[in-house]
């Protein structure tokens, strides 16, 4: 979906297009049933995850107040109304576990935040995590090394698009963005 498309707020942060894809595309949600979504900012994971996919339960967390009235416009706009949207400041406690969880926004819980996630998740359950930061990319690798997460997928991708300038064209990059997804180990009878 394109970023133009979802109503946007000065100080609300989106995950961008190409991020988004990656992200969705790393979440697996094809096998899942909920999915919880942390940080939602605008709710553009969220709301494009209930697009694709209108059979999964989508928990949408987030604690800015501004963010969460931006995030409830955009699910009336793109009818996505079944999308709930909890207020509060996340590791917090969810009725049902989920099959995918996203963490677009740590708020300085990292550490907290990933425990959490694991807690959350079903086994063999996906957590992707999004940053912009490498002090946050260093510290959530070296948390999963500690919780024993062997098999860790990440990657640095950068984006640049193509804009006018003058009589031409030039590519304007945007910020470089790590992309982490791992799974949380499978039951063992």
């Amino acid at each position: 979906m394109k970023d133009e498309l979802f109503l946007r707020g000065e100080k609300v942060p989106m995950t961008k297009e190409v991020v988004r894809a990656l992200a969705l595309s790393k979440l697996e949600l094809h096998r899942a049933d909920h999915f919880i979504d942390v940080g939602a900012g605008t709710g553009s994971v969220s709301i494009e995850a209930a697009v694709h996919f209108p059979a999964l339960q989508v928990t949408a967390i987030e604690r800015n107040p501004a963010a969460l009235d931006l995030m409830a416009q955009n699910c009336r706009h793109f009818g996505c109304e079944h999308i709930s949207i909890v207020q509060a400041h996340a590791p917090v406690a969810v009725k049902e576990k989920a099959d995918a969880i996203f963490v677009g926004g740590s708020g300085g819980e990292l550490p907290a935040l990933i425990d959490w996630a694991f807690e959350q998740l079903h086994p063999a359950g996906r957590l992707v995590m999004t940053f912009i930061l490498q002090e946050n990319l260093n510290a959530a690798l070296a948390h999963l090394q500690a919780r024993g997460c062997v098999e860790v997928d990440c990657q640095h991708i950068q984006v640049s698009a193509r804009m006018p300038l003058g009589s031409g064209h030039y590519f304007k990059a945007n910020n470089p963005v790590y992309v982490i997804a791992c799974q949380k180990e499978e039951a063992h009878v």
